[in-house]
């Protein structure tokens, strides 16, 4: 599938519908994105919905997803130890 980049208000985009419809993806899903600078790559992935346990809110991993995010080099450092 060969697309051209085109601009959308402010930003740049490609429209995927077709391929959006071969994985199930819907208005609101939520993806993962992986961007390999070397190979010119871009890797989208359709997020698993995952089921809290109960007593853990969504507001507790947002702040957790958020600690991760800022604090990710310091993390991978800290595994190698």
């Amino acid at each position: 599938m060969e697309r051209k980049i085109t601009k959308f208000g402010n930003s740049l985009g490609i429209t995927m519908m077709d391929a959006f419809k071969q994985i199930d993806l819907e208005l609101g899903d939520t993806v993962q994105i992986e961007v390999h600078p070397q190979s010119g790559e871009i890797v989208i992935k359709k997020s698993a919905k995952v089921t809290l346990p109960a007593g853990i809110s969504e507001d507790f991993m947002d702040c957790l997803s958020e600690v991760i995010n800022e604090y990710d080099e310091t993390l991978k450092r800290l595994k190698d130890r």
